[in-house]
C-alpha cells in the first residue's frame, strides 16, 4: 500500500471526527451515540437520524461486526492500492447497527454473508490508524 497516497485521499481529521480517529489509534472503534434515544451513528453527524437530537457522546463500540457484502477490486482506481490488486472491499455491519466500508485481514478462501468479524487496527501514520476486520473463528 502506498501510505503517502492513502493519506492524501483520507478525510481530514476535524473537530467533528477527531474522537473516531483517536479511538482507532487507541485500538477501538468509537461511535457517536445519541444522548436522548441511544442511537449510535457512523459517520458522525450534527443530529441524530432517529430523533434529531443534537446531543451526542462518543462511546467505544464492541468491535464486533458481520460481513454484509463484499467486492474484489481488480481494476486500479486509486494509486494508494495499486500494489494491492486484487483487493477486497468489505461492507460490514457493526453489532451496534451502523454499516461501514473496510477490508478483511487474512480473509478465508470462501466468504459468505453473516460471517462474524472483529475489528483490528492498522496504524498507517503517527496520527492515523485504519479499522479493518478479521473473521472470528470458533
Amino acid at each position: 500500500m502506498d501510505t503517502e497516497a492513502l493519506l492524501k485521499i483520507m478525510p481530514p481529521v476535524t473537530d467533528a471526527n477527531r474522537p473516531f480517529w483517536e479511538g482507532t489509534l487507541a485500538g477501538e472503534l468509537r461511535l457517536q451515540t445519541c444522548d436522548d434515544c441511544g442511537t449510535p451513528r457512523y459517520p458522525e453527524a450534527p443530529a441524530c437520524p432517529r430523533c434529531l437530537s443534537e446531543n451526542a457522546t462518543w462511546r467505544a463500540a464492541s468491535g464486533r461486526a458481520t460481513l454484509w457484502s463484499w467486492i474484489v477490486m481488480h481494476q486500479n482506481y486509486l494509486a494508494a492500492f495499486a500494489d494491492e490488486l486484487p483487493y477486497l472491499v468489505a461492507f460490514v455491519q457493526l453489532e451496534e447497527g451502523p454499516f461501514l466500508y473496510s477490508t478483511l485481514v487474512d480473509p478465508p478462501a470462501e466468504l459468505r454473508c453473516d460471517l462474524p468479524l472483529e475489528a483490528v487496527f492498522d496504524q498507517v501514520s503517527p496520527d492515523r490508524a485504519l479499522a479493518k476486520f478479521r473473521v472470528v473463528t470458533a
